[in-house]
């Protein structure tokens, strides 16, 4: 599923459609009744009234200083100031071995948005590649703002969303590594 976006830097906007570049394969499990194998469901209840409520009832909020609660729906969050809804606002341009690989989340693909946007598309991949600079952006992938990285990759603009650099944790704080239990053995594979 791509999603329509502009990839822009200066002047200059190019539009294109964004898509996830990695699948998630991983087998997803269930919480079941052990006995019967049934299916076991959480319940979205009130913590005030005990009500069980419905999910057109429910909305998003946060808690403020005096532990009041702001309610705040749909149409409220759609309002939100997010100046990088469908950009790809590109700050600036760094040394690819400038970015910790530590830092990347997630990749997406970026393809031209049309034949208008196939050759400024082609002059920003090829620049990136001649240069070997990365493009740093700041862009709105779902309902958050998000720090990201542009990249070609064989000919194509690859977006990678990065942790914010105050999210990385420091190399002098000691890594907590538990010993697994010796109930687990590590065998050699052939």
């Amino acid at each position: 599923m791509a999603t329509t976006m502009s990839v822009s830097f200066g002047l200059v906007c190019v539009p294109v459609l964004v898509s996830p570049a990695t699948e998630d394969h991983r087998v997803r499990l269930h919480e079941v009744h052990r006995r019967d194998g049934g299916r076991i469901r959480h319940r979205r209840v009130c913590e005030l009234d005990g009500q069980e409520i419905a999910y057109p009832d429910m909305a998003r909020g946060v808690e403020m200083p005096d532990g009041t609660m702001a309610v705040l729906d749909d149409a409220a969050l759609q309002r939100l100031p997010l100046p990088t809804k469908h950009v790809i606002e590109v700050l600036g341009f760094v040394a690819a071995d400038t970015v910790d690989p530590i830092s990347y989340q997630r990749a997406y693909y970026a393809r031209p948005a049309g034949p208008a946007a196939e050759r400024p598309y082609e002059v920003l991949v090829a620049a990136l590649a001649r240069t070997g600079l990365l493009g740093v952006a700041r862009t709105a992938l779902g309902s958050r703002e998000r720090l990201a990285v542009l990249s070609p990759r064989h000919g194509v603009l690859t977006v990678h969303t990065v942790y914010w650099p105050t999210r990385s944790v420091s190399r002098d704080q000691p890594l907590r590594v538990r010993s697994p239990p010796a109930s687990w053995s590590l065998r050699r594979r052939c």
